[in-house]
């Protein structure tokens, strides 16, 4: 499975954090211009939503994000939950995570 772009940014940015404390400061604080400077381009980032990057690196603490509540009546699922629920293999709930979407959003898919 290739990665998408988002996800292929997230592990970018990840990976520069863990090395250069000055990058992962940066981030923390002007987190779009940072974003928008590696990728040479700007994010389109929707009105009224604002990007928040916190340092989770301390390994002595535990953080638990909670992600915004999703209507799910509607959603659909990718290819390997619905091989998984017509298979009749599910042994595990289907956890529906846009964060990875979301960041595909802001920097074009």
């Amino acid at each position: 499975m290739e990665l998408t772009k988002g996800q292929k940014l997230y592990q970018t940015i990840v990976e520069k954090a863990w090395e250069s404390e000055t990058f992962k400061n940066e981030l923390i604080n002007s987190p779009v211009q940072v974003i928008e400077e590696l990728l040479g381009e700007k994010l389109n980032i929707p009105k009224g939503k604002t990007l928040v990057v916190r340092d989770q690196m301390d390994e002595s603490t535990v953080f638990i994000n909670i992600p915004a509540r999703k209507d799910i009546s509607d959603v659909e699922l990718n290819e390997d939950q619905l091989d998984m629920v017509t298979g009749g293999t599910l042994d595990d709930p289907i956890i529906i995570d846009d964060s990875m979407s979301a960041l595909d959003q802001v920097v074009g898919g």
